[in-house]
């Protein structure tokens, strides 16, 4: 890869702290400056990591020229603001999941992508993940064989976590389990069904708008004979948290663990039946980055579970998915080639959840996919 030095200023320092260190080993990324608005936790992160440039204001922030690049890790209704806010000042985005929360500003954001010819991605963990790039490889080489169904959980128990977190629907936070889906194959959802079920308290239905406790849905992936299934939770659903997909094919299938900290399974079709079924150890990925940043693959940021994100600690470090995630970035900047995801694939995937929350609010009607999501 060229020489060339990406000046990267990263927004909300939560979650987004873990990815200072991994920009700052990068060999093509300069991590120039950080945003926060809390002035004292702004400092205090800067110290800690030996940030000079600091600010207090995004918008102050987006007016210096010296920034390449802006890595968004503020609140989810925050997203598709501030992804256009930073493209129209000139900056390439990569944005924390999801893209937006309305139909209206996805088509936004890709059309300024358009307009402007700068670089945006999604940041979604999932499709960065050993256990996906592992299936992916699988998949490659033809060990799977043809694909037959796919399917994908997120459960999740969000009582604790900010406020906000109650004003969500389900499915607007579907990213995570519709990636993975869509990401195997590489194709874009066409359409898609989706049901409720049960219901979760009159206090947090009349918040987010949705009175289901669990929205579960079926996607057509477009250009092919595949379809499959989601389902979210985020409350009042007694169930451990688990990030999974599973991939069945015609020679061999994945399957993701019941339960978190077990081995997954493959399943090899042709065999005696009690020999089917063998638990794997999912391999690491970190030789596909450059040696300065693999170990982030690995462990993150934080070594204590008491100073690590909570969405860290749940989701068992996001599958060593952060270095590949600001390396793809870097990577697509200096090459001058399409992030992945890119803007259209991002919209594909954040339109297949808010589609469906408007299908499960209709009795499963089904909903297609916008033009302008299919590339």
């Amino acid at each position: 890869m060229a020489e060339k030095k990406v000046n990267i200023a990263i927004v909300g320092l939560g979650f987004g702290a873990e990815f200072i260190p991994i920009y700052q080993r990068h060999p093509n990324a300069n991590m120039y400056a950080i945003c926060q608005r809390s002035e004292d936790s702004l400092h205090e992160i800067g110290d800690q990591f030996g940030v000079e440039t600091r600010y207090s204001s995004y918008e102050e922030m987006l007016e210096d020229p010296e920034i390449d690049a802006v890595h968004i890790n503020t609140p989810i209704q925050l997203h598709a603001k501030h992804s256009l806010m930073a493209l129209r000042a000139g900056k390439h985005v990569s944005c924390t999941v999801p893209m937006a929360t309305t139909i209206e500003e996805c088509e936004e954001i890709v059309k300024t992508v358009k307009e402007t010819g700068l670089k945006y991605t999604m940041a979604e963990t999932v499709v960065y993940s050993r256990e996906f790039l592992f299936v992916k490889e699988l998949y490659e080489k033809g060990e799977l064989g043809e694909i037959q169904y796919l399917q994908a959980s997120h459960p999740q128990d969000m009582e604790g976590w900010p406020e906000y977190w109650e004003r969500m629907k389900p499915m607007h936070y579907a990213t995570h389990v519709v990636s993975p889906v869509l990401g195997l194959m590489n194709k874009p959802a066409e359409y898609v069904s989706c049901f409720g079920s049960g219901a979760i308290s009159d206090d947090l239905a009349e918040k987010s708008g949705c009175p289901f406790a669990v929205q579960s849905a079926q996607i057509k992936l477009k250009g092919s004979n595949v379809s499959a299934h989601i389902y979210r939770s985020l409350f009042d659903t007694a169930r451990q948290y688990r990030e999974s997909f599973d991939a069945y094919g015609s020679k061999k299938s994945y399957e993701w663990p019941l339960i978190e900290g077990e081995k997954p399974v493959i399943h090899t079709a042709k065999k005696p039946e009690p020999e089917i079924p063998e638990r794997v150890e999912v391999p690491d990925y970190g030789h596909l980055l450059p040696d300065e940043i693999a170990p982030f693959t690995q462990a993150g940021v934080y070594d204590a579970e008491d100073s690590a994100h909570l969405s860290f600690i749940q989701g068992g470090g996001h599958g060593g998915s952060h270095p590949h995630l600001a390396h793809e970035f870097v990577s697509s900047i200096v090459e001058d080639r399409e992030p992945y995801p890119n803007a259209v694939q991002s919209a594909n995937w954040t339109c297949v959840g808010l589609l469906a929350h408007e299908s499960s609010m209709n009795g499963g009607e089904i909903k297609k996919l916008p033009e302008f999501t299919l590339g």
